[in-house]
C-alpha cells in the first residue's frame, strides 16, 4: 500500500545510520498490507506514521567515579516508544554498543511484544554505553545510582516501569530501586526484576527461557508432535539460553549446544541437568567461558563460531540481534531443522527468515516467542499494585496460559489475514491491531 511505502521512505530518511531500527520497522510494515486493506481508517488517520515514531527519546549524562578516583562520563537513554496500552515497559541495558538507534529498535519491538501479551503495557527501552565487565561492586553501585538520579523524573508506576536486560540483573535493579526510593521517598513498583524478598516476582529470571519453550510446545502440538527426543541447538549462555535448556530437559528434549562471544560448545550426548548447573555456576559466579565447560567435560569447543552448523530439529537463537544469517539458515535447512524459535530480539536476519519460510521451516519471531520475560514483569506490576505475592506455581501457570494465548492469537490472525501458519505475519498484525485501535481511540497522540 502507498501509505506503507511512504512511511518506510520517511523512516529511512529520518533515521539514517540506524540499520537495526530500519530493519525492525520494515519487518513489521511488510506484513501490514492485508490489515490496512481491511482497516483503511488506520491509513487515513495517520496511525501508521505515528506508530513508527517514538513518543519520547530521553538522553542524559551519567557521571560517576571509579575506585581509583577517576571520573567517567557515560551516556544514558530512555526511549518511551508507545504508551497507548499502558505505562511504557521495557528493559534497561548496560553494554558498550548501546545507542539511541539500538534502543529505538528494541522499543519498537517491545511495543508489539507487550501488545501480544494482552497485559496493559506500552513499549519502551533504555540503557547506557557503560560496560559493567571488570568493574567492582562499588563502581557498579555508584554508576547505577547516578543513572537513576537522571532517569527518575521520567519514570513511575503509572508512567514508565523499566526492567533489566543485558548487563542489568537483580543486583543492578536493586541499586537503581534504592536510589529511586531515596529520591522519591516512597516504596513503589517503579522497576521490575526486583528480588522476591522485597517486591519482585518469583520466576522472573526463568521467564523468558521458559516462555520460549512453552511457545515451542504449542507450535509442535499444532503439528501433532511433541518435544520429546528433539535435538536442540541453542546460542547464548545467559538466562534466556540456560533456562530454555532447563525447560527443554523437562520436556525430554535434548539441548546440545551453548555459546558465548568466544565460540560454542557441542555436547552431542546432550547437556544434562548436572552439566547445565555447572554452566550456570560458571557464568554467574566464576565469570567463566563456555570453553571451560568444554575442557571440564571433554566435549567439542568451536572458537569464534556460532552453533548453526550442528544438525538439529529445533534452533533457538538466544544471544543477540542478527546472529543468524542467510548462510546459517541454508545450513539449518540442509540439516533438516524443523523449527526456529527466537529467544533473543530479532536474532535472525531478513534473508534468513525468507529462507526458512521458503523451505517450510516453522519460524517463531522473538516478539511472540520470547514474550515470557515481559509477561512475568507485567505480573510483577500487578502483584506490586495489589500488595500481593504469588507462589511459583501461580506465576508459572499464568505464564503458560499467556504464552498459549499468544500462540493461538498468532495462528488465528495469520489465518484470518491470508497467511496461515506464518507466525511473523500473525504476530505483527495482531500486535499492530491492538496498538492501532488504542491509538485511534485516543486521537493517536
Amino acid at each position: 500500500m502507498n501509505v506503507l511505502n511512504e512511511t518506510l521512505a520517511l523512516v529511512a530518511a529520518r533515521n539514517a545510520g540506524e540499520p537495526e531500527f530500519l530493519q525492525a520497522v520494515h519487518e513489521v510494515l511488510a506484513e501490514l498490507g492485508p490489515a490496512l486493506d481491511r482497516h483503511p481508517e488506520f491509513a487515513r488517520s495517520g496511525v501508521v506514521a505515528a506508530l513508527v515514531e517514538p513518543e519520547r527519546l530521553i538522553q542524559f549524562r551519567v557521571a560517576w567515579t571509579a575506585d581509583d578516583g577517576t571520573r567517567h562520563v557515560n551516556r544514558g537513554f530512555r526511549v518511551q516508544f508507545n504508551g497507548a496500552l499502558g505505562p511504557y515497559k521495557g528493559g534497561i541495558r548496560f553494554h558498550p554498543n548501546v545507542s539511541a538507534g539500538t534502543l529505538k529498535f528494541l522499543g519498537f519491538e517491545q511495543t508489539f511484544k507487550n501488545a501480544l501479551t494482552g497485559l496493559p503495557m506500552g513499549g519502551g527501552k533504555g540503557g547506557s554505553d557503560f560496560d559493567p565487565k571488570g568493574r567492582s561492586e562499588a563502581e557498579i553501585m555508584r554508576f547505577c545510582q547516578s543513572f537513576m538520579t537522571s532517569l527518575a523524573p521520567h519514570i513511575g508506576p503509572h508512567t514508565d516501569v523499566p526492567a533489566g536486560d543485558i548487563g542489568v540483573g537483580a543486583r543492578e535493579i536493586g541499586y537503581m530501586f534504592g536510589q529511586y526510593r531515596r529520591l522519591a521517598n516512597e516504596f513503589t513498583g517503579v522497576l521490575t526484576g526486583k528480588r522476591p524478598g522485597w517486591g519482585g516476582s518469583l520466576l522472573r529470571p526463568e521467564a523468558t527461557g521458559y516462555g520460549v519453550v512453552y511457545f515451542t510446545e504449542e507450535m509442535f502440538a499444532q503439528a501433532g508432535e511433541s518435544l520429546r527426543g528433539k535435538r536442540c541447538v541453542i546460542s547464548g549462555s545467559g538466562n534466556v539460553a540456560l533456562f530454555t535448556a532447563e525447560k527443554l530437559l523437562e520436556y525430554e528434549a535434548i539441548p546440545v549446544t551453548l555459546s558465548d562471544s568466544s565460540g560454542f560448545i557441542h555436547d552431542p550426548n546432550g547437556i544434562t541437568a548436572e552439566r547445565l548447573a555447572y554452566m550456570r555456576d560458571l557464568k554467574e559466579n566464576r565469570q567463566g567461558r563456555v570453553s571451560d565447560y568444554a575442557a571440564h567435560f571433554g566435549v567439542e569447543f568451536h572458537p569464534h563460531a556460532r552453533p548453526w552448523s550442528v544438525p538439529c530439529d529445533i534452533a533457538f537463537p538466544c544471544a543477540t540481534q542478527n546472529e543468524l544469517g542467510e548462510e546459517d539458515a541454508r545450513i539449518l535447512v540442509k540439516n533438516g531443522c524443523k523449527a526456529v524459535v527466537e529467544g533473543a530480539n530479532m536474532p535472525s536476519t531478513p534473508e534468513a527468515v525468507r529462507i526458512f519460510h521458503e523451505a517450510g521451516v516453522a519460524f517463531a519471531p522473538g516478539k511472540a516467542a520470547n514474550a515470557g520475560g515481559v509477561t512475568v514483569s507485567g505480573l510483577e506490576m500487578t502483584q506490586n499494585a495489589t500488595h500481593s505475592h504469588w507462589t511459583w506455581e501461580e506465576v508459572d501457570l499464568r505464564l503458560r496460559v499467556i504464552m498459549r494465548k499468544i500462540h493461538s492469537r498468532c495462528i488465528e490472525v495469520s489465518e484470518e489475514y491470508g497467511a496461515a501458519g506464518n507466525y511473523v505475519a500473525g504476530a505483527n498484525i495482531a500486535g499492530f491491531l491492538r496498538v492501532a485501535e488504542a491509538m485511534q481511540d485516543q486521537g493517536h497522540i
